[in-house]
């Protein structure tokens, strides 16, 4: 039986009090984790940026959005995992649904204008 996959989108958040490669490193466990179990769609770095609001102290953050493909039972095993991270403050996955996009049948299409004088 074939397994169910869909795509996601995944934004966490490593502590801003981690040196740039301690942060770096961080950031490739992860993906690295994601492209082992689905596809690495997209790595988007943002870098270093300042918190909406102070967590635990800290006020900056180097913030990460991954898009990837997997199974459906993996973003929950992934949430959980970067959950006991200590270096990642939050993380959130979201599924994507993908646009379905149906073509216009011809009755359906707007009738062009003809000007006649």
């Amino acid at each position: 039986m074939e397994k169910m996959t869909g795509s996601y989108e995944l934004l966490f958040f490593i502590k801003g009090t981690l040196s740039q490669e301690e942060a770096a490193a961080v950031q490739e466990k992860f993906t690295t984790l994601i492209a082992e179990n689905g596809e690495l769609v997209k790595v988007d770095e943002w870098g270093k940026r300042r918190l909406a609001y102070p967590i635990d102290k800290i006020n900056e953050g180097y913030y990460v959005l991954v898009a990837f493909k997997s199974t459906t039972d993996f973003p929950a095993e992934l949430d959980r995992l970067l959950g006991i991270n200590d270096a990642v403050l939050r993380a959130m996955t979201m599924r994507v649904e993908e646009a379905k996009s149906a073509p216009i049948a011809a009755e359906e299409a707007p009738a062009a204008e003809t000007v006649t004088e």
